[in-house]
C-alpha cells in the first residue's frame, strides 16, 4: 500500500481475513490463499512486495 501511496495510484482495501466473500474471490481470481494480491484490469498479481509491483506496474504501462 505504501508502494501505491506514495505514487498517488487509488485502490480498494479488501479485507479478505474478516471477508468470506473477499476471500472466495481472492481465491477464484489466483488459485491460492496468499495475500496480497492486486487485480488491475484483469491482470492478476499475487502474493508479492514491493520489487513485484513495481515490475508488474511497469508491464502494465506498456
Amino acid at each position: 500500500m505504501r508502494w501505491l501511496d506514495a505514487r498517488g495510484i487509488k485502490y480498494e482495501i479488501l479485507d479478505v481475513i474478516a471477508d468470506s466473500k473477499a476471500l472466495t474471490e481472492m481465491v477464484n481470481l489466483t488459485g491460492q490463499r496468499l495475500a496480497p494480491v492486486i487485480d488491475v484490469d484483469g491482470q492478476i498479481l499475487a502474493d508479492f512486495g514491493p520489487e513485484e509491483l513495481e515490475k508488474f506496474w511497469e508491464k502494465l504501462k506498456r
